[in-house]
């Protein structure tokens, strides 16, 4: 990855490509680990500073996730809802779709993070029906 991106003027996004799609999470978690001792800076600053677009948003998603999952759907949830409006799509698809996988997770660590479950989130920010599904879906803390 160094060789690929700060060692060199230019990027080669293939290479980050091929290393960070075809690893495991423990594989991707040491290489970044190990690329922050090489770089002197962690990766994300790298993708950060090296890339844009969307193919910094899903690097940026794909080494976030490596770090923490429940962190990272935590902050999706919480920017889905913050300020005015509801990002209804990305809301309702990060709900039903780590249902039933992590959200017991994802939930714990709303809380810590932003001092409100995300029920009371949800049932401050949506209303109706649509309220009642996603209460349903998520459930008490």
């Amino acid at each position: 990855l160094y060789e690929a991106g700060e060692k060199h003027w230019g990027t080669d996004e293939s290479k980050f490509n091929l290393i960070i799609a075809s690893r495991s999470i423990p594989q991707l978690k040491a290489t970044f680990n190990e690329y922050a001792k090489i770089a002197k800076q962690d990766i994300l600053s790298s993708i950060d500073r090296e890339m844009s677009g969307d193919v910094k948003r899903a690097f940026n998603a794909v080494v976030q996730c490596a770090y923490n999952r429940p962190v990272y759907f935590a902050e999706r949830l919480h920017h889905s809802m913050k300020g005015a409006g509801t990002d209804d799509d990305t809301l309702i698809r990060l709900v039903v779709s780590r249902s039933e996988i992590d959200l017991a997770e994802i939930k714990q660590v709303f809380l810590a993070s932003y001092g409100k479950t995300l029920t009371s989130w949800i049932e401050a920010d949506v209303s109706g029906d649509y309220r009642k599904l996603l209460v349903a879906i998520v459930g008490p803390n």
